[in-house]
């Protein structure tokens, strides 16, 4: 509680001197025990100076949200519960709270009756695992059990990507074995969005991974345009939608999604939006059939039951009930609530890109969401502005390059974030190009 009561007096960076303190906590293991009630003043001693102050509603340098006061309290109670989540006969409640909560996931993003997934540890696992149905289903369809036999001399899958896919999918890849590298690439137009002119020929042995927000623009690939094409040639469609699915739920912003209910599986994150805290992806498939057949555990000692074990939806055995917090943060929120964050952090964010084009900088993308892209000139100068805002601490951003331009990103998606916190930022920033 002194953490969460002092983090918005801080900087956002810690200092120097608070990183080099650190050394306290290293060095070798004690010989004896170290009383509880000790080890947690050293850990907030010499550790909380050490943080980034990313709970205070002003850090803006990546699509990470703060948690909620619901899900920050569940994890506690999570943690004193113990409870390990893989089977329904090792915790009942764990087992129905993630079941209840990927149901209301899967209604806020419109998605068909019967979908269902898992609580994985965020969107590059959800990822992973909506690619592992994908591979299952393709395969077994030719003829060949993966899970069996692996990919030596298994059926070729082509894999067809947009130019601007994020990284988390191509690591997915990698890990699956169906390569970084052996991707069909499509062209994107200006703000990253995957041209559905330029879609390759798709068949039933192809995987079309499309993307709903771009890491950089927010931009949504045009899943009207593509989404009945694919599914007309019998080709799997998954969506990388760690941030940009959450706007289903907003009145305002879920016509962006038009077309995203048309893809066999999902991957998101609910430590973006709706600001669940770490670690919550939701992998969800549209026929849950087919995660369980690429992700399901038999041993003797293996205690299975009539109610849906989460260890065979998802990479892991043993885990802790983060499908608990995640029940505990959207409860908290409801439908209403989660529309409020997605609009407002909107909101703030076409507040940041009106005020430094008011100021005379450059802002590259159209901001349809969360995300705001802006140079300040030559990539020298935009990379010292970044540099003395963060030195300045009032908050944090970024950089990236994005279609060849140098810009710092502005991604907004704290629910702590208030409007004074925008208009003293949006001042930093200001004055920092300014000097």
């Amino acid at each position: 509680m002194d953490y969460l009561e002092g983090v918005r007096s801080r900087a956002m960076v810690p200092t120097a001197k608070a990183v080099a303190a650190l050394s306290a906590l290293r060095g070798p293991l004690p010989p004896g025990p170290t009383s509880a009630e000790a080890v947690l003043h050293l850990l907030h001693e010499y550790g909380s100076p050490a943080t980034m102050a990313k709970t205070s509603g002003r850090f803006f340098g990546f699509v990470t949200g703060d948690c909620l006061p619901a899900a920050l309290a569940a994890s506690w109670l999570v943690s004193a519960w113990d409870q390990n989540a893989a089977h329904a006969v090792q915790s009942p409640v764990a087992a129905q709270l993630e079941e209840t909560a990927l149901d209301w996931v899967r209604q806020l993003f419109s998605l068909p009756e019967g979908t269902g997934g898992a609580v994985v540890t965020g969107a590059t696992m959800a990822n992973f695992s909506g690619l592992a149905a994908a591979r299952h289903a393709l395969l077994t369809r030719a003829g060949w059990d993966v899970e069996a036999d692996g990919l030596f001399g298994a059926p070729p899958i082509t894999v067809v990507v947009g130019e601007e896919v994020h990284q988390s999918v191509i690591k997915a890849l990698g890990l699956l074995g169906m390569g970084r590298k052996r991707v069909v690439r499509v062209p994107v137009d200006g703000q990253g969005r995957m041209r559905a002119d330029a879609l390759p020929h798709l068949d039933s042995q192809t995987i079309l991974c499309i993307q709903a927000g771009n890491v950089n623009t927010g931009a949504f690939d045009p899943a009207a345009a593509i989404c009945p094409a694919a599914r007309a040639a019998g080709a799997w469609i998954h969506v990388d939608g760690a941030f940009g699915l959450w706007a289903a739920a907003s009145p305002e912003f879920r016509r962006l999604t038009k077309g995203f209910e048309q893809a066999d599986s999902w991957a998101t994150d609910g430590h973006k939006w709706p600001n669940i805290g770490y670690d919550c992806g939701i992998a969800l498939v549209r026929d849950p059939k087919l995660l369980r057949a690429a992700m399901s555990i038999q041993a003797a000692y293996l205690v299975h039951s009539e109610e849906r074990d989460p260890s065979n939806y998802g990479p892991e055995l043993s885990r802790r009930a983060r499908g608990v917090e995640l029940w505990a943060g959207l409860r908290s929120l409801g439908q209403s609530g989660i529309a409020s964050i997605v609009e407002r952090t909107s909101s703030y964010a076409r507040r940041f890109a009106t005020g430094l084009k008011a100021a005379g900088y450059e802002v590259l993308n159209d901001v349809v969401l969360n995300q705001v892209l802006v140079s300040f000139g030559t990539p020298e100068k935009t990379l010292g502005v970044i540099a003395r805002l963060q030195t300045k601490g009032i908050c944090w951003c970024g950089s990236t390059v994005w279609q060849g331009r140098t810009a710092m990103r502005i991604s907004v998606s704290s629910w702590e974030t208030t409007k004074d916190d925008v208009e003293l930022s949006l001042g930093s920033m200001i004055e920092a190009a300014a000097e």
